[in-house]
């Protein structure tokens, strides 16, 4: 329990704030803000409606209210449309903001039940993502301690590895938007209860909840329960591992990140040298994997699927092209290196008509056309002519230099160490049906634009650049 002496928003104005701020759960968020926010930080909440979210939004509008810190105080409800009361939600949800002053965002969402990972996954995997749109500098989710001892068991029963047995993180980074921050995760259910009774307040109850089909809810509401009468103190218990398993996954991503920067090669993207993995022992090995394919922007791979994976690549060698992919990606090994890739966008399905435009959409990245003098494609020859960027269709032929024969791309490629997976994103312009520039190989000789002459310069910029991502 914290003393009165505890941080508030504003430590200049500690007294103040701890006045206005009596109950030990106002001071809780508090303690855990103090060293996080500066002035003129944006803090949302997400708020579904229900008790825990509510009682959250409510303190900490308290606290920001009293501080002399200007936060910026907002909610984001994600709408599933999975309930039938999904609209009813949505509805209570603003009007309590409105009673509180705050803005708030409703993000609506589309959960597909066809991926194969069920409804609750793909309810947290759209929520995520809306989460990450969220325009706000932190995003603080309501889970509390039996939250967390509820998805420590969870994930134990999953057989999932240390990092999962870590449960949730009280704050954690995204590749885009807010970092995300659990402010209650050390705080019992039975406070935010007593909380919301003493603040009169009220929200909605998700009818799911207590649906046993669903494993959580199991463990809510038959297991847990019983485990706390056989094991008093069952649920801190739980939550006192998931500390010692973060301390543990913290240590084995240190050892991967060191092997990884011992084994990658800058230059090809998230990528590995095949022979210095297998130099690995097993564990080690596996550990790196995992770590590499989430540094890549997957989610957690399944243990079989690592476990495959080093089976084939113990066998493979720097003239194997193995390839295992999964939902999010695929891992390839070409020319002694293992590579982590995105899947790609599907190619155009008719070429694209280039006139005049600064750029061009291309594979989930573009073809700029700068305007140049002395170098680039000649302006006048494309002026003239109907050109437009095409995919590799085979046999092409181009000549960048002059004083050298005119070849085929194939060669050209493989010279130029560029994967396979890569050779079917370039983008191929043409000009009245020849072959004019090729990404990342450069411009035919005889539409090359002389000295002192206008030119167009074209440039692939692509989101996946590189080798690997």
């Amino acid at each position: 329990m914290m003393d009165s002496g505890s941080k508030a928003l504003d430590s200049r104005d500690n007294a103040r704030s701890l006045r206005c701020t009596e109950d030990w759960l106002e001071k809780v968020l508090a303690t855990f803000f103090a060293p996080r926010l500066k002035p003129g930080d944006r803090l949302c909440v997400a708020l579904s409606g229900g008790r825990d979210s509510v009682v959250m939004l409510h303190a900490l509008n308290r606290l920001v209210s009293a501080s002399t810190l200007q936060i910026r105080l907002s909610a984001l409800h994600v709408h599933h449309g999975i309930s039938p009361n999904a609209d009813d939600w949505a509805a209570f949800c603003e009007a309590f903001c409105q009673r509180c002053g705050l803005p708030l965002d409703i993000i609506h969402v589309q959960v597909s039940r066809d991926r194969g990972e069920g409804l609750e996954a793909a309810a947290r995997r759209e929520r995520y993502a809306a989460f990450a749109d969220g325009a706000a500098d932190w995003l603080a989710l309501a889970h509390h301690c039996d939250d967390q001892a509820e998805t420590v068991l969870l994930n134990l029963l999953r057989g999932t590895g240390v990092l999962g047995a870590a449960g949730m993180l009280n704050e954690r980074s995204q590749r885009h938007g807010p970092r995300l921050v659990r402010p209650l995760l050390d705080v019992p259910r039975r406070v935010i209860e007593r909380y919301a009774k003493q603040q009169s307040l009220r929200w909605i109850e998700d009818e799911s909840n207590d649906d046993l089909h669903f494993r959580r809810n199991f463990l809510r509401h038959d297991v847990l329960p019983r485990l706390e009468e056989k094991f008093p103190g069952a649920k801190a218990s739980l939550v006192r591992a998931a500390g010692h398993f973060a301390e543990g996954a913290l240590l084995l991503d240190d050892l991967a990140a060191i092997d990884y920067a011992a084994l990658s090669s800058a230059s090809a993207g998230v990528s590995l040298r095949l022979d210095g993995l297998n130099t690995l022992s097993h564990a080690r090995a596996r550990n790196l994997l995992r770590f590499v394919w989430l540094k890549a922007g997957f989610r957690a791979p399944d243990t079989r699927w690592i476990n495959e994976a080093l089976k084939q690549l113990i066998t493979a060698n720097s003239h194997s092209e193995t390839t295992l992919s999964t939902s999010d990606g695929s891992l390839r090994v070409y020319r002694g290196e293992v590579y982590f890739i995105k899947p790609y966008p599907p190619p155009p399905a008719e070429p694209l008509r280039w006139s005049g435009e600064a750029e061009l959409p291309w594979q989930g990245g573009r073809v700029r056309f700068v305007p140049v003098i002395g170098s680039g494609v000649r302006r006048d020859l494309l002026d003239q002519g109907e050109v437009s960027l095409c995919w590799r269709q085979g046999g092409e032929r181009l000549q960048p230099d002059k004083n050298r024969p005119r070849r085929t791309l194939r060669n050209m490629l493989q010279e130029n160490a560029v994967p396979p997976w890569e050779r079917v994103r370039l983008p191929y312009l043409w000009c009245d049906g020849q072959l004019v520039w090729v990404g990342g190989i450069g411009v035919d000789s005889s539409f090359a634009c002389p000295a002192e002459a206008s030119g167009v310069l074209p440039i692939w910029d692509s989101e996946c650049s590189g080798k690997g991502i």
